[in-house]
């Protein structure tokens, strides 16, 4: 019924947030990975905002997402810059691989997609297994502010070919008991007042509070975890909204 992150959405976030877009988190992770002298393996790599930096600075770090028009984007970026990273399709809650990694990131908030708590410890139990002992996780979650009920937004680009991309973005669902967020993502391409591709997307976002999400860590394994925020480490998070990094290590 829905797609997810299919082409057009590819080709709005391509347009968006091109190559070297920053929140702050491309410098930061660098930072971050630059004593790990093993691979890295980034879950939700996307189109590479994050990944290709992080390949240019060195950095041995594989990529993993469920979009095939996201990784199909990443690939092509990676061959204009002669890069050849390993690039997987899996959902973040259900891969085995072959290797362990030194470390495992997931930027952005890309977590808080995945839909109840059940399929978020999965996913840790998967990214836990993954890891060697002593591996590092670094994430970022976020907590939103503007917790109702909205207009939809609509917001255009316009493409090399002269194309027109529309996005309308409406909040559909807010449920404060589970802590989650449903947006239904409605994206047109329009050539000479002709419509060419449309999508539908739907959108969950789920939070976590600081202690909570500790607890989760530590349910499933992790130790010596520490929280960060707005992408300078060991400051801590102070007001919601700010985006807050924990990073926690697998048992020896």
């Amino acid at each position: 019924m829905y797609s997810s992150y299919g082409e057009l959405c590819t080709e709005v976030y391509d347009l968006s947030k091109p190559l070297g877009y920053s929140y702050g988190d491309v410098e930061y992770y660098i930072e971050r990975l630059s004593d790990i002298r093993g691979n890295v393996l980034e879950i939700g790599c996307g189109s590479g905002r994050v990944l290709i930096p992080l390949l240019q600075a060195g950095i041995s770090i594989d990529g993993l997402d469920h979009s095939d028009a996201m990784l199909d984007s990443c690939r092509k970026r990676c061959k204009q810059l002669d890069l050849s990273p390993v690039l997987i399709k899996a959902e973040m809650h259900d891969f085995a691989l072959k290797c362990q990694y030194d470390a495992v990131i997931i930027p952005a908030g890309s977590f808080q997609l995945i839909e109840g708590r059940e399929l978020a410890n999965l996913t840790l139990e998967r990214i836990y297994s993954s890891l060697l002992p002593g591996g590092r996780l670094i994430m970022d979650l976020f907590i939103p502010t503007d917790l109702t009920l909205s207009l939809p937004i609509t917001k255009t680009w316009t493409t090399a070919n002269d194309e027109v991309i529309v996005l309308e973005d409406k909040r559909i669902e807010l449920n404060v008991l589970e802590q989650k967020i449903v947006s239904l993502l409605k994206y047109e391409k329009w050539h000479n007042g002709n419509l060419i591709n449309s999508e539908l997307q739907r959108l969950p976002l789920s939070w976590y509070g600081c202690y909570e999400f500790e607890m989760l860590l530590e349910k499933n394994g992790f130790q010596e975890t520490t929280v960060s925020a707005d992408y300078h480490y060991l400051n801590k998070p102070t007001v919601a909204g700010q985006m807050i990094t924990f990073e926690a290590i697998k048992a020896k």
